[in-house]
């Protein structure tokens, strides 16, 4: 038998600024050795190991989402964002630096800390050296940081009575519980909580950068649900624990809507935080694209109007997506769309407001974000763009012809060059209609993008010619019948989810002390949840 594996490890090499994938493909120059084995089938064998077939197409692989660390540069100060475990205060207004999250800005070179309303203001050069903060006791006892005090009157932090901080009005702090406790254990009167005994792990369903998810079933109902698991030790940096936060409070506005996966609850163990979400049985976009190649238009149609309602909805709560791919577009039981992972998502922009980090899925990043632009909603729809094309050309629109035989072509740097400044050609297949609305998501600029001209943004896209047979209202209310709906035999029915996630052992690798003891575990307080609606339902059962 001809040696049928050659498995390309792509993995994320900051310092290239390469791509990280999030799928390994194997491949086969036998196709009839695949069977139920992978669907990357290729007739001819690579030139050598890690380049690419002869006729592959590197977009229908699986790519991870990331996010690039934000500076902010003044004065020669390189300030990143940073959560201060010990009370500090700023080297600008003398006030205390506190509250949740990131509570401030702290020089990278200098280690000045200041707040982060206060960061613009600093006409302190940076001197470049290494600073330690000052620590003292406060009239509680308690140690509190300080910079190092500066020549300048300005600057300097002078021993005094700082007043005591307002009172903590987030309640007090949340135990970790213990993973064994039953939920009728729990006190009376007690909120009730979930605990890992309550669930049944039945199949790993996914896996991505920092997460495994897995089908479950909740023993006391017999319901099915996915788990995303998320190990601490890998999220104990100060963004990544706020972009944590941040997935759960959009996974609680995203509970009631129709085209959102919702929240079931959230639960901790010393080494690992537990989302318990809907399970949304069709499989995801990627893998009905990685079998079907293309699309019919008004199946790509559908699915994009569904796309912009879950879209608007969250444009309409303050929250930027920032991760639409086709990984992510998930096919419930009837054929409905359903977005789902909110890691990138971006919380509390109003009408006009902005924002500026560097991250996304890098086939799917705006212009806007590359070219180091504050950007809003307008990175949104240039993603639906992107993916509505793939689903109607059954490939990128920044597929070059001929790059995978160039190494130089197949850098993320040159992806995003692209990106910036290839003309996107629309294949002559698709209609009129289609090629309009390609251009309308797809352009550069996105003061002219379509679903980009406030106030009557949505509007637009929803008048647009290409959704003209669209009856909005009724879609929303999920009454128009979907065009494909997904084979199911059963509620457990796996086939829709690709056989690398699902052949994984379900198990969860047994805790290390020494990495637990490392972990604060109060960066994790208040993370239990559980949904007030889905509780009701299950007492009633």
């Amino acid at each position: 038998m001809v040696d049928r594996t050659w498995l390309r490890k792509l993995f994320a090499d900051f310092a290239e600024a390469t791509v990280l994938w999030a799928y390994h493909p194997i491949y086969s120059y036998e196709p009839s050795s695949l069977i139920g084995n992978t669907t990357g089938v290729f007739p001819n064998v690579p030139s050598q190991p890690g380049m690419p077939c002869q006729g592959e197409d590197r977009s229908i692989y699986r790519r991870g989402a990331r996010r690039w660390r934000k500076l902010y540069r003044v004065n020669g100060h390189i300030f990143q964002a940073k959560r201060f475990n010990r009370r500090a205060f700023c080297a600008y207004c003398n006030d205390r630096i506190w509250g949740l999250g990131r509570q401030g800005f702290k020089c990278i070179q200098c280690k000045l800390l200041v707040h982060k309303k206060c960061h613009k203001a600093v006409n302190k050069p940076c001197t470049s050296e290494h600073q330690e903060p000052v620590i003292r006791e406060d009239h509680n006892g308690e140690a509190q940081a300080n910079n190092t005090p500066i020549t300048e009157s300005k600057w300097e932090i002078r021993e005094k009575d700082f007043p005591e901080p307002p009172p903590d009005v987030t309640g007090e702090s949340v135990p970790v519980e213990d993973p064994n406790k039953p939920v009728d254990d729990l006190e009376p009167g007690s909120q009730r909580q979930y605990s890992l005994n309550d669930f049944e792990l039945i199949r790993v369903i996914g896996r991505g950068s920092y997460a495994k998810v897995l089908m479950v079933e909740l023993k006391k109902t017999k319901r099915i649900y996915a788990m995303k698991v998320i190990k601490k030790a890998l999220v104990t940096d100060d963004e990544d624990i706020d972009w944590v936060q941040t997935e759960k409070h959009v996974f609680e506005t995203a509970s009631n809507h129709p085209f959102l996966v919702g929240l079931h609850s959230c639960f901790q163990t010393p080494s690992r935080l537990f989302f318990v979400i809907e399970f949304v049985r069709g499989g995801d976009l990627m893998f009905h694209m990685q079998r079907q190649r293309r699309l019919p238009e008004e199946h790509a149609r559908f699915y994009a109007a569904e796309i912009s309602l879950a879209l608007n909805f969250l444009h309409c709560k303050g929250i930027i997506y920032r991760d639409l791919k086709l990984d992510n577009v998930l096919l419930d039981h009837e054929g409905h769309i359903k977005l789902t992972d909110y890691g990138m998502c971006k919380e509390g922009i109003r009408p006009g407001d902005t924002t500026s980090t560097f991250c996304g899925t890098p086939n799917y990043i705006a212009p806007e974000i590359l070219r180091g632009e504050d950007y809003g909603f307008s990175v949104d729809w240039w993603a639906l763009g992107v993916l509505l094309y793939e689903m109607l050309a059954g490939r990128s629109p920044f597929d070059i012809a001929g790059a995978s035989e160039n190494p130089d072509q197949n850098t993320e740097d040159y992806l995003f060059q692209v990106i910036l400044e290839k003309t996107i050609r629309i294949p002559r297949s698709l209609s009129v209609k289609a090629a309009n609305v390609l251009k309308g998501f797809l352009n550069k600029n996105p003061a002219d993008r379509l679903g980009c001209h406030s106030p009557e943004a949505f509007v637009e896209i929803t008048g647009h010619q290409f959704f003209k047979s669209i009856d909005w209202d009724m879609l929303e209310q999920k009454q128009v019948p979907p065009p494909y709906k997904p084979r199911l035999d059963s509620e457990r029915d796996l086939a829709n989810f690709p056989p690398e996630f699902t052949d994984e052992p379900v198990h969860l690798t047994p805790d290390d002390p020494r990495v637990i003891e490392k972990i604060d575990q109060s960066e994790f307080e208040g993370f239990e949840y559980v949904n007030p609606l889905l509780m009701s339902l299950e007492d009633c059962v």
